[in-house]
């Protein structure tokens, strides 16, 4: 047995006494709201939350520590809401800050859209959000405060390299570096790539709007923009592919940074993270069924996505082809500011190498579709007017 193995078997042994509580969520969660608290208004979106855990609990393959995860998941975004709905309440002038022009960096997963990111994080002149921000957002905090938020992040990291280390070779995570907008919206997918929950899947994809959650998705940045200098926002994450009409709502100047990528491969990689994510919370696991799940939800996410994509204005768009960063990114990173309208600059040049780089101690990722009960003619299928699509962004970005 791994080393991993066993420290999951023993977590898994420690936590085994509170499992049972999963038969009763509905006071598992009342335990959970009374201590996060309720803003005025929010009783929906507590109850969204109560319908969650309730799901969660019933999910297949569950385990104790999987149980865990869920109630963690489920505090968090109560107890951060709470936090953000008073500070503005007790300074309403968190609401008048000016989330000007952010770029929004979307596209499937694993088309390069972390490093993407990344490479637009490097300017003094642009922010983005850190992990141990988005996992409990607040303003200024004294430095003993600071220091301990920061800790709370790190755990969280070492905890996940600890149960799935494969997990760190796809996607590293630090707590002090920029992370995606997934952790503060509210109704992600994120839960979906802990355990399977058809109840959620089916809730999620039947809810038609989700400008509630872009609106607070843009207080919580006006919380960390707050007595702060004012930069330009660099933000990420594949979901908001299925949303892009609700986050333009919210964001009417954003730029949007669209990552493009072979479908095939990048459902096939994707797989193998949520495979080695899930790993964790339950077991055993199923790789078809994470296969036909995912090419479910990510085709779902791309046809709302392309239908959206064609009431973006021109000079709000940009296409980023895999090449740009994903295997060239001395020559793409220019190209990217240039197309963003930001200067790129000895500085930021000089901070690429690092910023693209493999986190020490990390393995090639390797994967295979097949392993998910998917062939690349099924891919096809789903993204058919997506690969056209990518074939219009090849050929415009290619040298004539």
């Amino acid at each position: 047995m791994s080393s991993s193995a066993l420290a999951l078997a023993l977590a898994d042994l420690l936590v085994r006494p509170a499992f049972r509580s999963r038969h009763d969520s509905g006071r598992v969660f009342d335990r959970i709201a009374a201590k996060a608290g309720e803003a005025a208004g929010d009783r929906q979106f507590v109850e969204d939350f109560r319908s969650l855990l309730g799901w969660w609990a019933k999910a297949e393959r569950l385990t104790p520590v999987g149980w865990q995860s869920a109630q963690a998941h489920v505090r968090r975004h109560l107890t951060n809401r709470a936090r953000v709905r008073r500070l503005i309440a007790e300074h309403p002038e968190i609401e008048r800050e000016p989330i000007e022009r952010p770029v929004f960096v979307v596209g499937l997963p694993r088309t390069a859209t972390t490093v993407t990111h990344a490479v637009l994080a490097l300017s003094d002149e642009h922010r983005s959000p850190l992990l141990w921000e988005l996992l409990a957002p607040d303003l200024e905090l004294p430095p003993r405060q600071r220091r301990k938020a920061i800790t709370a992040g790190r755990r969280m990291v070492q905890g996940a390299d600890l149960f799935a280390p494969r997990f760190r070779d796809i996607h590293a995570m630090a707590a002090e570096g920029p992370e995606e907008c997934t952790f503060a919206l509210p109704h992600a997918l994120m839960p979906f790539s802990q355990a399977r929950i058809p109840e959620y899947r089916d809730w999620h994809c039947a809810r038609e709007d989700f400008v509630p959650d872009y609106r607070y998705l843009k207080q919580v940045y006006q919380v960390l923009q707050h007595g702060r200098p004012r930069r330009r926002w660099m933000l990420k994450s594949p979901m908001h592919l299925e949303n892009l009409d609700a986050l333009r709502t919210v964001f009417p100047d954003a730029t949007i940074v669209w990552c493009h990528r072979d479908p095939v491969t990048a459902v096939a990689s994707f797989c193998s993270l949520i495979e080695h994510g899930m790993a964790i919370s339950a077991r055993p696991l199923d790789p078809a069924g994470i296969g036909a799940d995912w090419l479910a939800l990510l085709g779902r996410a791309m046809t709302r996505g392309l239908a959206a994509r064609a009431t973006i204005p021109a000079e709000q768009l940009v296409d980023v082809p895999y090449s740009w960063l994903g295997s060239d990114p001395a020559s793409g990173a220019p190209k990217l500011y240039d197309a963003v309208g930001a200067p790129w600059t000895r500085a930021d040049a000089a901070r690429l190498p690092a910023a693209v780089a493999r986190p020490k101690g990390t393995r090639r990722h390797t994967y295979d579709l097949a392993r998910y009960g998917l062939t690349p003619a099924d891919v096809e299928a789903a993204f058919a007017d997506y690969n056209a699509l990518r074939a219009d962004v090849d050929r415009a970005v290619s040298p004539t």
